[in-house]
């Protein structure tokens, strides 16, 4: 059975759950996927276990961006992205650009899949209109991403040694 990935709007209690001052930019997709996960073991899916030419991709991509991305080997974070916040229903990844950008990466459960959402927090002109020139491609990597993701977690075998328990 094929998962649909929908881009929706931004749930406002979703949007509570962000520590960014101001949201200059949001967007919103629900995967439906009957797969039972922990958000953060979504998130870890859905940008740690793509295939190698795509994360090197999503690296290049936020380095150009001017992310400033940790260790991504780190059970702290996700790719290099920081996990701001967790907690059962949510995990929240953060991460702060010399661009003038900060960015927030929400997973959420919901009751037949998955929320991610994209937050972001534009400091300057700059940090707008690189983000405007980007928007588009941005939507359509989240799409595909979500799509492969929910692909592979429901032909997955369970793992014995899952990183979200090495905390």
């Amino acid at each position: 059975m094929p998962q649909t990935v929908t881009q929706i709007s931004l749930p406002t209690d979703a949007r509570a759950l962000s520590t960014l001052s101001r949201i200059d930019y949001s967007d919103a997709f629900i995967v439906d996927a009957d797969v039972d996960r922990t958000p953060e073991q979504w998130a870890r899916s859905v940008v740690e276990g793509a295939p190698l030419v795509v994360r090197t991709q999503l690296l290049a991509g936020w380095t150009a961006l001017g992310l400033r991305l940790g260790p991504p080997w780190s059970a702290k974070r996700v790719l290099g992205w920081k996990i701001e916040r967790s907690g059962p229903e949510f995990v929240l990844l953060g991460a702060r650009s010399w661009l003038g950008l900060r960015g927030e990466l929400l997973f959420r459960s919901e009751r037949h899949g998955l929320l991610f959402a994209t937050l972001i927090q534009q400091r300057n002109p700059a940090a707008r209109v690189v983000w405007a020139a980007i928007t588009q491609r941005h939507q359509h990597v989240v799409a595909s991403l979500l799509t492969h993701a929910a692909r592979r977690e429901r032909n997955r075998t369970p793992d014995p040694v899952d990183r979200t328990l090495r905390r």
